[in-house]
């Protein structure tokens, strides 16, 4: 046997409550557990609540804003059409353009006019220097605002007068005036 006298029964007994002592003090103390895993899930709810608010407010405000831009690029496609089938109109019933509108003038010769900007307004039907000399004041804003130009850059740099001045032939004036 592994206990045989009173004293070791003793301090058997004695380890055994100290054991047990030692698992009181040690336990983690079921309420205050519960209460605070209570505490962090109902945080947690209202956490997802306030996200789920915000993502429904971002997403009520997204489409505000789309809307706003498809009435705008409406309205802007109309004025662009406007200006775009004027262009295109005083193009092909002025200049000897070619079949099919393949031929045009060389665009880039007028100053701020580089070959992106030349490629963008052949794509919307400007191909001459007619085209932009019977451009109209709401047509310029129109191109201005599809092609995210500064407001008034056409007039500023005066894009009518030179492309004028370039069909009728005098280079040489162009030259010497806009470099």
């Amino acid at each position: 046997m592994l206990f045989q006298t009173p004293t070791q029964f003793a301090v058997l007994a004695l380890v055994l409550f100290a054991g047990w002592l030692f698992g009181l003090a040690s336990s983690s103390g079921g309420k205050k557990w519960k209460q605070r895993y209570r505490d962090e899930e109902a945080a947690h709810k209202a956490y997802r609540a306030e996200v789920a608010a915000d993502l429904k407010t971002r997403d009520e405000r997204l489409r505000e804003v789309e809307a706003e831009r498809d009435r705008s690029a409406t309205e802007r496609g109309t004025a662009t059409t406007t200006a775009a089938a004027t262009a295109t109109g005083a193009a092909a019933s002025n200049s000897g353009g070619g079949f099919f509108g393949w031929g045009g003038d060389n665009l880039s010769r007028i100053r701020g006019i580089d070959a992106d900007l030349e490629h963008a307004l052949g794509q919307r039907g400007i191909k001459t220097y007619r085209a932009i000399e019977g451009l109209s004041e709401a047509d310029e804003r129109a191109l201005e605002d599809d092609l995210r130009l500064r407001p008034g850059t056409i007039d500023e740099e005066r894009w009518r007068e030179q492309a004028a001045m370039l069909r009728a032939g005098h280079d040489d004036d162009h030259r010497s005036r806009w470099g």
